[in-house]
């Protein structure tokens, strides 16, 4: 599957810190890049973020679509999301989820997720790390759910950034948390993803 993801122009400022509450803030200086996409971004990501924020679920977008959201092209075929496991709000996502079709790739329900001890067991009997869902309708597609928070949830939904999609927006891990995961992950896209990452500000995070 080819490059599904384009980005088609950058300019400067526009992004969103997320706050505490659902209200938003543009970052003062605007240093943050904020990119215009083409139909492959809302036809890829945006059919599954667009229902998660009208049922207020608390998410980050994370990985190879974090990076590209942030304006470094490069290829990627899955959408990595971590939702905050508090039990009400992973309940409206794992809804989310079923009503438009996702299915496990392993022979499990889908609200297998939702149970934290066959989460733990998962993670610590079978090294998982993501649970990852396909959807018949979208060959090649894949969306990963991290079975435990990375880090302290709140703390970096705080520091998260709303990203302008074609009709809706994404909450996308800042650029330096985005960073910190990449450095622990530590895998050779991730080193080049890091690379890329540094390069897109002269700030360092």
């Amino acid at each position: 599957m080819g490059l599904w993801l384009v980005l088609h122009r950058l300019r400067q400022g526009g992004l969103e810190r997320v706050r505490d509450t659902p209200s938003w803030e543009i970052p003062k200086g605007g240093s943050h890049p904020s990119p215009r996409y083409t139909a492959g971004m809302g036809g890829r990501v945006e059919w599954v973020l667009t229902p998660l924020e009208q049922a207020g679920v608390r998410y980050l977008v994370v990985g190879g679509v974090a990076v590209v959201l942030h304006g470094h092209l490069r290829t990627t075929l899955d959408l990595d999301l971590v939702v905050q496991l508090e039990p009400d709000n992973l309940e409206r996502a794992l809804t989310v989820f079923g009503d438009l079709g996702f299915q496990p790739q392993v022979p499990l329900p889908l609200r297998s997720f939702a149970d934290p001890q066959t989460r733990e067991t998962w993670r610590r009997e079978k090294n998982m790390t993501v649970f990852s869902l396909w959807h018949p309708s979208h060959p090649g597609f894949a969306l990963d759910l991290f079975v435990q928070e990375p880090f302290d949830f709140d703390d970096v939904y705080h520091r998260a950034l709303r990203v302008p999609l074609e009709q809706g927006q994404a909450t996308v891990v800042a650029r330096e948390d985005l960073i910190a995961m990449k450095r622990a992950a530590g895998r050779a896209r991730d080193i080049e993803d890091v690379e890329a990452l540094l390069g897109l500000s002269e700030d360092e995070p």
